[in-house]
């Protein structure tokens, strides 16, 4: 998942002020921006993290029947809220639910400083949607002790407590403790170390206990039919566990695993069918809803060629299991839901992109046995959500480009999509002075404050829409997952981000009426390089190396261009009164390098070359600069700003008329993130406390 654009230099900030869960092209010091609408955008803050929320322009101007839609859609969406906390470990609907009950019903003091950091705990729970940090993947650690938890326990005398069957209060509160406050039991969701059994290592739910790396691979690939051309996501939408006569799927499916959670949004799926704006997009529903029930992967495949070429309509959504980011090993997919409202006026203007696909391929730096004749079906709109879940929420996306089937986007193409009000909260939450502090020339902060906003959008744009859509595996190559195992998604990653960093330094922008002038390349090329060589590392803690692949591909990227470009001096690492800085002293030869790295990058693709997969990223993506981690840290300390931000959603709710059918929707933005945390757990809990 990921994500764009005056002449276009003052339309384009109006286009994206209406117009991946995912940082890939966000930097980390934002052009300064300032908030002229009058919505207050921030809601919260703790730990590393700040609570935002966003509007929902245009919802007004829908009919009754697109409002009753999108109201469908959202409560489908919202209804799958436990999967995701389910798979991402085993005991995390158990812990929530008790700690919520605490939260609740405790008859203690509420003004000490170990509750203030009992709710700080809880709310970084809810953040991450599980125990487990929803960036670094580390397991959140309390900052009260044992015996505190204990005694608000003790003093929560009317707990309804989340025991399992067969299972006392007091023995559930043994089993977890241990799980909340010993730091080696569940470390890590998600384990990318080289060398290590990255399903054993990994916390998270989707494999049993027993159940190896080696087993998994031996399992999916034992599916795969030789000569097959259409291959399903095998292992998506399931939890591998170990059966009587060796590894089998447990499916996520109606009557299956998450059944109680997907009949619920099944019934929300059949009323939205009912309300559908034209054919293809009930038919894609129904697709959708057979998909749920029966867990077919052929099915899934059917439903997202569906959507795909479902594209008329101004209601669009994406539901489902879909990113792999948080399995090691890359089968299983994530339940997420985002459901959108088309951006009229933005989406037209950005058309231009995706017309103008094949002609970016033609002329792209890789080799031509490994460029697409014919890139089809790539289609490009800025939408609004309307509601987010699952893994889409708190922490969201601000791009999204899908589906992730390699075959599917060969031959019948993709949506990208830029969630527009999602970016508009961001800039109006940014803060500023950061861009004086970690750029070191005034050309390059101007540049910054001027295009800095303008760039990043541009290359989202391009890292979706052309960037996920280039380029082709070779014959008989398996699908990245099979060949490039752990470093594919990195990979993926660095690859969508160079046909961007590429393209954007480049005068067909400017032909095409994207950009006004190469500054605006320029900009992108400081950000790019001052974020992946330091700026993004003030998410790590001292003594981190980097694990995440959206960090790990900005990393490699600007690492292997700084080291190939030395003899140059491309790009130069300056020290100026104890501060660190990385200039680009030569754009043009910066582009080349971009060029001759995404060359290699797909290469590896296409070949399937895992030798050199392993190399390039433990060599340049993994190892973090500890120096630079503690200066960038201590220089942001002055800012204020949290490294971390997700969202609020905005509550939606159906205005019924005398008879009891819906009328109209109504929308409400002045929740707590506490408040709307606890509504949701009220009233979308559909799994049972062992989360199943």
């Amino acid at each position: 998942m990921k994500k764009y654009t005056y002449i276009w230099a003052i339309a384009l900030v109006t286009i994206f002020s209406s117009s991946c869960k995912n940082e890939s092209t966000k930097t980390d010091a934002p052009a300064e921006t300032a908030d002229t609408t009058g919505f207050d955008v921030k809601v919260d803050r703790f730990a590393d993290l700040q609570v935002l929320r966003y509007e929902v322009p245009g919802l007004d101007k829908l009919t009754p029947k697109q409002k009753e839609l999108v109201y469908y859609l959202s409560e489908a969406a919202l209804c799958g809220r436990d999967i995701i906390y389910a798979s991402n470990f085993r005991h995390n609907i158990q812990i929530r639910r008790t700690l919520e009950q605490i939260y609740e019903k405790y008859d203690g003091d509420r003004t000490t400083d170990n509750w203030s950091k009992f709710e700080v705990y809880l709310k970084r729970i809810w953040f991450s949607n599980g125990i487990h940090h929803h960036y670094s993947e580390k397991k959140i650690m309390p900052e009260f002790d044992e015996a505190y938890f204990r005694s608000l326990v003790e003093h929560t005398p009317n707990a309804t407590w989340p025991v399992m069957e067969g299972e006392q209060g007091t023995d559930m509160i043994n089993k977890l403790v241990p799980v909340l406050f010993d730091p080696n039991i569940a470390a890590k969701k998600v384990v990318k170390d080289k060398g290590v059994d990255l399903v054993v290592e990994s916390a998270n739910n989707y494999y049993g206990e027993g159940i190896t790396q080696a087993m998994a691979d031996k399992h999916y690939k034992a599916m795969v039919k030789p000569g097959d051309t259409t291959p399903v996501e095998y292992g998506l939408n399931s939890r591998l566990v170990m059966g009587a006569n060796g590894p089998e799927d447990l499916v996520y499916k109606s009557g299956g695993l998450y059944g109680k959670a997907l009949d619920k949004m099944i019934y929300w799926l059949e009323k939205a069918k009912g309300v559908a704006e034209n054919e293809k997009q009930a038919e894609h529903l129904g697709m959708l809803i057979n998909y749920f029930q029966t867990g077919d992967l052929h099915q899934w495949d059917k439903t997202n060629i569906a959507w795909v070429n479902s594209t008329e309509g101004d209601i669009d959504f994406i539901l489902g299991f879909i990113e792999v980011y948080g399995d090691a090993i890359s089968y299983k997919g994530a339940y997420e839901g985002v459901i959108e409202i088309k951006d009229f006026d933005a989406s037209e203007r950005m058309k231009v992109m995706s017309e103008n696909a094949q002609w970016f391929e033609d002329n792209s730096p890789i080799m031509a046995e490994h460029k697409k004749a014919n890139v089809v079906g790539v289609s490009y709109k800025v939408v609004n959500v309307a509601q987010e879940a699952g893994d889409a929420a708190p922490s969201t996306p601000i791009g999204v480009n899908l589906p992730n089937s390699n075959w599917i986007r060969s031959t019948h193409g993709s949506k990208s999509v830029s969630l527009g009000n999602i970016v508009q909260a961001y800039d109006n939450a940014a803060g500023s002075g950061s861009t004086d502090e970690f750029y070191l020339t005034d050309e390059a902060k101007e540049r910054r404050k001027k295009y800095g906003t303008l760039s990043g959008k541009l290359h989202t744009a391009m890292h979706e829409v052309i960037g996920h859509a280039s380029g082709k595996i070779n014959p008989g190559v398996g699908t990245p997952k099979e060949t490039l195992k752990n470093y594919g998604n990195t990979l993926e990653e660095a690859r969508a981000d160079l046909v961007a960093l590429y393209y954007i330094y480049d005068q067909k922008l400017i032909d095409l009426g994207l950009m006004e002038s190469l500054d605006v390349g320029k900009a992108e090329y400081d950000g790019y390089i001052m974020n992946g060589m330091m700026l993004q590392l003030r998410r790590l803690e001292e003594g981190e190396n980097i694990e995440e692949d959206h960090m790990r591909n900005r990393q490699l990227v600007a690492a292997w261009c700084y080291e190939r470009g030395k003899a140059n001096n491309v790009i130069e690492r300056k020290t100026v009164d104890g501060k660190t800085y990385f200039v680009v002293n030569d754009y043009a030869k910066l582009r080349v390098l971009f060029g001759d790295l995404l060359r290699e990058i797909q290469r590896i693709k296409s070949e399937g070359d895992y030798k050199a997969a392993e190399a390039l990223v433990e060599t340049y993506g993994v190892k973090a600069d500890q120096d630079l981690l503690k200066e960038v840290k201590k220089r942001y300390e002055k800012f204020d700003l949290a490294p971390y931000s997700g969202f609020l959603q905005p509550t939606l709710t159906a205005v019924l008329d005398a008879e009891g059918k819906f009328k109209d929707l109504s929308v409400s933005y002045d929740a707590t993130f506490a408040e709307q945390m606890m509504r949701f757990s009220r009233s979308y809990s559909f799994l049972g406390n062992d989360g199943n």
